[in-house]
């Protein structure tokens, strides 16, 4: 069962770095640092957002519209590691020793 525990652990860590990178490019192509227009770039976007779209979507209808600033993935990111440290390693893996 503890592997299963630090297996997850690691998943929920790598889809932190997933939406911490998602974020960086979606500001690197608002402030056209990034060319949206080159094919790399557009997969590698498209890919980051797909897979951390429906996991904010939800975030964003119960948040309040901040005009320009969308902070829906730090509420995402606060939330996982709270999933992880509390939840995982500090309420189920101490019980399953």
């Amino acid at each position: 069962m503890i592997p299963l525990l630090g297996f997850i652990a690691m998943i929920i860590g790598l889809y932190i770095w997933v939406i911490i990178i998602s974020a960086i490019l979606s500001w690197l192509v608002v402030f056209d640092i990034v060319n949206r227009r080159n094919r790399v770039v557009y997969l590698i976007g498209d890919s980051f957002h797909r897979l951390t779209e429906p996991a904010l979507r939800p975030i964003r209808r119960v948040l309040p519209d901040l005009g320009g600033v969308d902070i829906s993935p730090v509420v995402l990111i606060l939330g996982l590691i709270f999933l992880r440290d509390v939840v995982i390693y500090g309420w189920i893996a101490p019980h399953v020793l």
